[in-house]
Formats: C-alpha cells, sequence, structure tokens
C-alpha cells in the first residue's frame, strides 16, 4: 500500500525570492490513490504583507492570518505529517520553492527534490498543447468545482487528489483498488475468524424412515462411491 502526499499552498505573492511568505498549506494523505481520511491544514501568519492581487486569487487577507501562528511554530508538525513520502503538487516548482524557503529559513530540513510529484509536468506528457491548469484539467475529467469560488490549500488539494487519480488512470483505477482493498480486509477477517464446534448437535430434521429411505438408495445406486458414509 503506497502512502503520498497531495499538497497546496497559499501565499502572499508568486516569488519566494522576492521574500514573499506561506499564508496557507493543505495536505491530503491518500493510500493508492485513494483519500484515507487523514489531513493537514493550517493558516500561517506570514509576518508581512499580502500582496493585493494574490488576495484577489485566494481572498486571504492581512486579517485573516494575523495572529495565526508563524512558520516557526509548525514547521516540525508539517514534516511529521509529511514524513519520507511521495509529494503531489501542481506546478510543484511553485509550492517546492515555498516549503524549501520557510524551512531553511527556520533551520529545518527540506524534503528532496525526488520526493516530489508534479502534476503539471505529468498533465503535459498526456495533453501536450492543451491547457493543463488545475482548473481546466478538473473540467476535462468531469471533477465539480461547486464548492470553490477562490482559491484555498485544502480544496484545491482535494481537487488535486482526484487529478492525480485521473491521471493515472481514472475512476476505474480507484474502483479497482478500492474493492481490492475490500476483498483484502474481507480475506483478512475470515482467515481471522475461528469457528468453533456446537456445544450441542443440532437435532435432526428427517424422520427415521426417510433415513432409512435414504441409506437404502446409497447402498444400492452409488455403494462405495458415497462421500458420506450413511449413517454419518
Amino acid at each position: 500500500m503506497a502512502l503520498e502526499i497531495v499538497l497546496d499552498t497559499e501565499t502572499t505573492g508568486i516569488d519566494h525570492r522576492k521574500g514573499h511568505r506561506l499564508i496557507e498549506v493543505g495536505c491530503i494523505e491518500i493510500e493508492d490513490l485513494l483519500p484515507t481520511g487523514r489531513t493537514y491544514h493550517r493558516y500561517i501568519d506570514p509576518e508581512r504583507e499580502i500582496e493585493a492581487d494574490a488576495i484577489r486569487v485566494h481572498g486571504i487577507t492581512n486579517e485573516m492570518v494575523r495572529g495565526k501562528p508563524k512558520m516557526a511554530e509548525i514547521c516540525d508538525e508539517l514534516l511529521e505529517f509529511i514524513g519520507d513520502r511521495k509529494i503531489i503538487a501542481h506546478n510543484a516548482s511553485f509550492d517546492r520553492g515555498f516549503i524549501n524557503m520557510e524551512l531553511e529559513r527556520h533551520s529545518r530540513p527540506f524534503p528532496p527534490d525526488h520526493q516530489w510529484i508534479d502534476t503539471l509536468e505529468m498533465a503535459r506528457l498526456k495533453f501536450p498543447g492543451a491547457a493543463n491548469s488545475l482548473d481546466a484539467l478538473c473540467r476535462r475529467f468531469n471533477i465539480s468545482l461547486a464548492e470553490r469560488d477562490l482559491h484555498g490549500a485544502l480544496i484545491d488539494a482535494r481537487l488535486l487528489a482526484s487529478v492525480y487519480l485521473e491521471l493515472l488512470g481514472g475512476k476505474e483505477r480507484g474502483l479497482d483498488l478500492e474493492m481490492a482493498g475490500a476483498r483484502a480486509s474481507a480475506a483478512a477477517t475470515a482467515n481471522h475468524t475461528g469457528y468453533a464446534p456446537r456445544p450441542r448437535p443440532l437435532a435432526s430434521r428427517i424422520t427415521a424412515a426417510e433415513a432409512e429411505a435414504h441409506e437404502a438408495f446409497v447402498k444400492k445406486y452409488l455403494k462405495d462411491k458415497a462421500l458420506w458414509p450413511t449413517g454419518a
């Protein structure tokens, strides 16, 4: 069973090299492409102003993040949630740049580049020349955008988890994995279920005449080919 983390971020601006900071991080844990139900989500006080252009994209204002935990306070819990698992992100270089900058700023190790999987690169290989933004992929795969008016890290991570499933084979693969998991669970349950002998044997439900008729039939027609001896 492969555990992976689908991750998305929101920021004060588009370039971490110009001093922009994280203001939201959202992670979804998936196991063999299916959400496990475990998530990680935090708003972060960036200790600087959010650009107006960024607010128009994600709707997160300075007032909304003022007083939220600072990055130094959540570094360790974020790293613990991610662990050494693959990190799935759309346009991963953007999220990776901000995550690495924040972790380095606070003297924390950051995930190596090979730990990241970029769904934008996957989409470009699958649909060369087409629009491959997260919204465009959701529309292409008929993934509903109804609950999202603006970008948000956890909402976008949930959408990306669905897109990632589609990029790797679609709902049929997800159903196969779900059914395989259900079969494995049922088999494990069956293997660990013990059945003791009945404390009292069930009473026979056939009459003495029926038993005699059956015994006569076996002796006459089946003879030594009977699976069970008569009277058993």
